[in-house]
């Protein structure tokens, strides 16, 4: 019988990557290997021990600069894991991101056929992750990183892509990102918002008792499962010149353009929250860590007067929302990385380069927490009566989106919603824990 592991969480033996805040600013690397042979595989594994710091310190060797390590299912496959160890990964896993592409809105110019290559693929077996506050720290966290793979001829390295936080410390739509981290119980790492208790640990670590007061489902033997994590990696293309044209066209000066974009995030572009300044920025707020994330919804904003119902932070974690006896069963932890460069202000049209960002979705249950909140509240409007309209901002709209705005005498609605984001690609991995990555560097 499977045991919990307590309620003080194991973080001498959980990936830092897991439970720790990205530093601001930052550079990271996504680095996605093949494996070939499958001793060599094996050896990846085990090297990859010494690399990845644990959650136990308060930092890594190298400070806030950590590594992970994250395993796909073709991966585990390709180390040669035991077909009854395979079939205990969770049904999502085992399926593959591009294999769910229509329940997550992967659609049109996002479905898999229009991924870049290898994302999607059987070919891509590990993912390396590398995030620092600077480009030095980051350059000694990859040469570490290098050494795993380095002379292991059955190790092939197939893509990369760099992240590094914009000039403006925004992502490239212009707002202020990584403000939501939520706390979760044992970890001693405090989350943004004093108003949310802690949430269980098994939400995100397997091995724990969850919100719902049981043990999810976890990988066999024991010690593959307890202490990992899935999560879900996205490379997402935003259409920067696009949603500002549609700003425009929507606004009659450039304080409604700005309050505009307030409204259909959630936030304004400094990090302020509409729930705690719903007629102006406020720089100093937006800045302010210690408030910016400290609010809930329910008590003076039910309708969505200040913050939309349908605004993308609502969505995508409703708080105390009409919904919150089952949103800490959807909480994710959410990590964004930028890619490419700014945007210059004021520029209208597309100029062709690349840029967005690299999402990952940490959680016990890629089922329950990631695909239920893209396909049900990000892509589905019913929970807050709102029918098939979608997320204005990361929803898969498709030129005939709606979104409303609540507001004295009447509301507004906005139509014509195009795809401000594409889908690039993306992977569902597990980030084992470090015992699992020893287990997997002796099997026989």
């Amino acid at each position: 019988m499977i045991k919990a592991a307590g309620s003080k969480l194991e973080l001498d033996d959980i990936q830092s990557g897991v439970l720790r805040p990205r530093p601001t600013p930052y550079v990271a690397t996504y680095i996605l290997l093949r494996i070939d042979d499958r001793s060599a595989g094996r050896e990846l594994m085990r090297r990859a021990v010494s690399v990845v710091a644990s959650a136990a310190g308060p930092t890594s060797p190298l400070g806030e600069t950590w590594v992970s390590v994250a395993i796909t299912f073709e991966g585990f496959k390709a180390l040669g894991v035991p077909q009854e160890s395979l079939e205990s990964f969770s049904p999502e896993f085992k399926g593959g991101m591009a294999a769910r592409a229509s329940l997550l809105g992967d659609t049109g110019e996002s479905s898999p056929e229009n991924w870049e290559s290898p994302l999607g693929t059987s070919d891509v077996h590990v993912v390396i992750t590398a995030l620092s506050p600077d480009a030095q720290h980051l350059e000694a966290a990859l040469e570490r990183a290098r050494k795993t793979n380095q002379e292991l001829p059955g190790i092939t390295a197939i893509w990369r892509q760099n992240c590094q936080a914009l000039p403006t410390e925004k992502e490239a739509f212009g707002f202020r990102d990584g403000i939501s981290h939520p706390a979760v119980e044992g970890s001693g790492i405090p989350g943004t918002n004093p108003k949310e208790l802690p949430l269980k640990a098994g939400e995100f670590v397997l091995g724990y008792i969850d919100e719902a007061g049981v043990l999810p489902r976890m990988p066999q033997p024991e010690v593959l499962g307890r202490n990992g994590s899935y999560v879900a990696f996205r490379k997402l293309h935003q259409r920067v010149a696009l949603f500002r044209r549609y700003l425009k066209m929507n606004s009659s000066s450039t304080s409604e353009e700005e309050l505009l974009a307030a409204k259909m995030m959630g936030r304004w572009r400094s990090g302020a929250p509409l729930a705690l300044c719903p007629l102006h920025d406020d720089l100093e707020l937006g800045a302010n860590a210690q408030r910016n994330n400290d609010f809930l919804y329910e008590a003076d904003d039910a309708i969505g007067y200040k913050t939309p119902a349908g605004c993308h932070i609502r969505r995508s974690n409703p708080r105390d929302a009409s919904v919150a006896g089952i949103a800490r069963i959807h909480r994710m932890i959410r990590r964004g990385t930028s890619y490419g460069p700014l945007l210059p202000e004021g520029v209208l049209e597309d100029d062709g380069t690349d840029r967005g960002l690299m999402f990952a979705f940490i959680g016990a249950s890629l089922g329950r927490q990631f695909e239920f909140v893209q396909s049900e509240w990000l892509n589905n409007g019913g929970f807050i009566g709102s029918g098939g309209a979608k997320d204005p901002i990361t929803g898969a709209n498709d030129g005939s989106g709606v979104f409303a705005i609540p507001q004295r005498p009447m509301r507004r609605r906005l139509h014509g919603l195009p795809r401000f984001v594409v889908t690039r690609g993306g992977e569902y991995c597990f980030l084992p824990g470090l015992r699992a990555l020893q287990w997997l560097a002796e099997l026989g």
